[in-house]
């Protein structure tokens, strides 16, 4: 089982630990690590696309809601793509606000920020 300190003394420098992810829905718990690069003014297929070259992927609405709680000095006071989409209307996906701490949906042209993120699993 890795813990908060084992976690947090053995990230690669830039990178910073977020808190504990609780599963939900049959996903495992994890460990939130937000990589150090960051994205501005790209549509979401853009976004999502430069997070799996850095190695991660963009967070969920859960994980932006506790990067905004944990490691807001981290971000740009503006907003954020997240990689859930609303469904049924997949055109829109939901980001963060980095301001005001609120969620809201963007349609996927639209021109947003992005952070990645790894997670890593609790055995």
């Amino acid at each position: 089982m890795r813990d908060y300190t084992d976690v947090k003394h053995a990230l690669p420098a830039g990178e910073h630990y977020a808190g504990l992810i609780l599963g939900k829905d049959n996903c495992r718990d994890h460990h939130l690590v937000l990589l150090p690069d960051e994205l501005e003014e790209v549509p979401w297929a853009l976004a999502r696309d430069w997070a799996a070259q850095c190695g991660g992927e963009l967070p969920t609405r859960r994980e932006l809601a506790l990067l905004y709680a944990n490691l807001r000095e981290h971000f740009q006071r503006m907003w954020y793509w997240s990689c859930e989409t609303q469904e049924p209307r997949a055109h829109l996906v939901w980001g963060q606000n980095f301001t005001s701490g609120i969620q809201t949906m963007y349609g996927r042209p639209y021109r947003g920020r992005a952070r990645a993120i790894r997670r890593l699993p609790i055995d």
